[in-house]
């Protein structure tokens, strides 16, 4: 899953459809390939919640393609830092593992100014984690 020269960071949330795609996204376009980056979710959706599309498409980040993917135990295993982002006691904890769990509004449901609030608050997380991995 991961190359062993690089950290591996993985987005935890419910759905896989919204905040955790969000911050791949992000993820991805601010590290490029510094970072190996995954996402998924505890009880996936079928889709990415067109509403963050959107608003990632505004950022020049483009999630059309993106399809949510079901947690797995060896996936957590394999991240070197484990986001999560509301999904609970869903995630399995590591030994080693660094784990942050980010306070979001669920943008499932939300009108598209809400979401564009999600995805900035989660920018700056993203810059954050980015600027602690360096």
């Amino acid at each position: 899953m991961t190359d062993t020269t690089k950290p591996a960071v993985l987005f935890v949330c419910v759905h896989n459809a919204g905040r955790s795609q969000m911050a791949a996204g992000y993820l991805r376009a601010i590290a490029g390939d510094r970072i190996d980056v995954f996402s998924a979710g505890s009880e996936p959706g079928n889709a990415v919640n067109p509403n963050a599309v959107a608003v990632m498409a505004e950022e020049g980040i483009d999630l059309a393609g993106a399809v949510p993917q079901i947690l797995t135990t060896d996936a957590v295993r394999q991240a070197d830092v484990v986001i999560t982002m509301g999904c609970g006691d869903a995630c399995p904890i590591f030994p080693g593992k660094r784990y942050e769990d980010w306070q979001l509004t669920d943008p499932a449901g939300q009108p598209i100014d809400v979401v564009r609030e999600v995805r900035d608050d989660i920018k700056g997380r993203v810059e954050d984690l980015v600027a602690s991995l360096a």
